[in-house]
């Protein structure tokens, strides 16, 4: 099938300080003359080319009606592509049917269409690096200019036209069945799991950990504890079991993550880290906690409306510099795919996840996004937990999350809506169910989880708490080495947490 083609061709790049722009015409000559000549021609050549490639806009008008008959399975030679041209009335400005016969008459053979396509298309990337840059260079010298705005729109566009450059893989079979053995090899050799693991047993019994190359989309309706889930897993990862974890947060600021992660890792409530109002034993027991988060490979990122070209470009310097084994994004809806144009929300979404998978699949790694839900979620009827329950149809603005991601998780926690019980009787406060709605390559189901909201802290559901009270009445959950207003012993930071 061809690529679809637009109506109008672009305005050629004027020479500019005596230099002729990047062209190659004796070729773009050669490649229609083959098209023409050979039936088949067009199939090597049309993954490769849109009209807009050619300098001349003759060979543009030229193929473009080569696709047109492509396009409806109509034969493609001299007498159809003259009879085409005729119809669209440009026949005579390409110059008639004397010169369509010249084009066909001056080649021999049709056989290395494929490779002087690439040629042509590579004339036509240097000739458009050109035409970004002048725009650039034009925009910024304008008083008015906004820098900031220009340099998304630079990144926006260098963006796009580097999606244009990306050519799909076609593979025999047999050296993708040697890799998959040899997978296959490797995992039976590894001990635990394939992937990495999330700190949370039951989760990782059905993934077999998150998978390399893999987008991992993490959804539900505000306050039911995404980042928190984010956050444990990543102390799980990063601290725990001391693996790089690059995490990208465009709602929070780096001190307000950390400030959730303190009371994470040291089990101290939230407004009191954040108003500083921490008892004696509680000092002693933040600063001996905190050894365990120093020097862990945890690398933040708080950049605000993050476009997708830069997560790319910083993404991949995180890797090589620091060996990341997985990104965390929090959350996708809020980045953006700047200096590209589109008529809805929804296309731009479709883009940005479209993008997370091309990284995950480039770097190797597991990417995980968090995604808000759509207030409908909040209709879904059912009894008990069953209530409210998310669906894949709940995912924000895009259907396209739900097809890139190869897997999708929600996190709903019954208690929220004030459910304490399921039809069989079992206590859900405290609990969040993580349910797996999409697994491309896996079994769905769900687990249930310990969350502990005051600590921004989930926990696996078997890890033991011991309930105390503490001098205001209030019920506190705390570990079983830990009783809130206990001394704190200087070797408290070989406690689990």
């Amino acid at each position: 099938m061809a690529k679809q083609t637009k109506n109008t061709l672009p305005t050629p790049i004027k020479p500019q300080n005596g230099k002729i722009p990047p062209q190659a015409p004796e070729i773009e000559a050669s490649v229609i003359g083959a098209l023409m000549l050979e039936q088949d021609a067009f199939s090597d050549v049309c993954d490769i080319l849109t009209p807009e490639s050619f300098y001349d806009l003759r060979y543009a008008k030229i193929y473009r009606a080569i696709s047109v008959l492509v396009t409806q399975d109509r034969p493609v030679d001299l007498v159809t592509v003259t009879e085409e041209l005729r119809k669209e009335g440009v026949l005579e400005e390409i110059g008639g049917e004397y010169f369509l016969a010249q084009l066909t008459s001056n080649v021999l053979t049709g056989a290395h269409s494929d490779y002087h396509a690439h040629i042509v298309e590579q004339k036509f990337l240097a000739r458009e690096l050109i035409r970004i840059s002048n725009d650039i260079q034009t925009t910024a010298y304008e008083d008015s200019t906004d820098v900031d705005e220009l340099i998304n729109l630079a990144e926006g566009k260098i963006f796009e036209l580097s999606q244009k450059n990306i050519r799909k893989k076609v593979e025999q079979i047999d050296p993708i069945i040697r890799e998959a053995l040899k997978r296959i090899g490797d995992a039976a050799n590894k001990e635990g799991l394939s992937g990495l693991t999330s700190g949370f047993k039951e989760l990782d019994k059905i993934t077999s950990g998150w998978q390399p190359s893999d987008l991992i989309i993490i959804a539900a309706r505000p306050a039911m504890g995404k980042t928190a889930f984010v956050l444990s897993m990543a102390k799980n990862i990063a601290i725990d079991y001391k693996l790089p974890v690059a995490l990208f947060s465009l709602e929070m600021s780096n001190v307000q993550l950390v400030n959730r992660l303190i009371s994470n890792v040291c089990e101290i409530e939230g407004g009191k880290i954040k108003s500083g109002k921490l008892n004696d034993s509680e000092w002693r027991q933040l600063g001996a906690r905190l050894k365990k988060m120093e020097g862990a490979p945890l690398y933040l990122d708080d950049t605000a409306s993050l476009s997708v070209l830069e997560l790319r470009t910083k993404a991949r310097r995180l890797v090589r510099e620091h060996g990341i084994k997985i990104i965390i994004i929090d959350y996708l809806q809020l980045m953006n795919a700047s200096g590209m144009s589109f008529n809805s929300r929804e296309q731009e979404v479709s883009i940005i996840s479209r993008s997370l998978k091309g990284l995950a699949k480039d770097l190797d790694i597991p990417i995980i996004a968090l995604s808000q839900l759509n207030r409908q979620v909040e209709n879904t009827k059912g009894d008990g937990a069953d209530a409210k329950r998310p669906q894949l149809s709940n995912l924000r603005e895009s259907g396209a999350i739900e097809q890139d991601a190869d897997m999708v998780c929600f996190i709903h926690r019954p208690e929220y809506y004030g459910i304490y019980e399921d039809s069989t009787g079992n206590d859900l406060r405290g609990k969040a169910e993580v349910i797996i709605a999409k697994h491309r390559n896996g079994a769905v189901g769900s687990i249930w989880l310990r969350f502990r909201g005051e600590y921004a802290q989930f926990l696996n559901e078997q890890e033991n708490v011991v309930v105390t009270r503490v001098a205001s009445g209030k019920t506190h959950q705390t570990s079983p080495n830990e009783i809130i207003g206990a001394p704190i012993e200087e070797n408290d930071d070989e406690t689990p947490f």
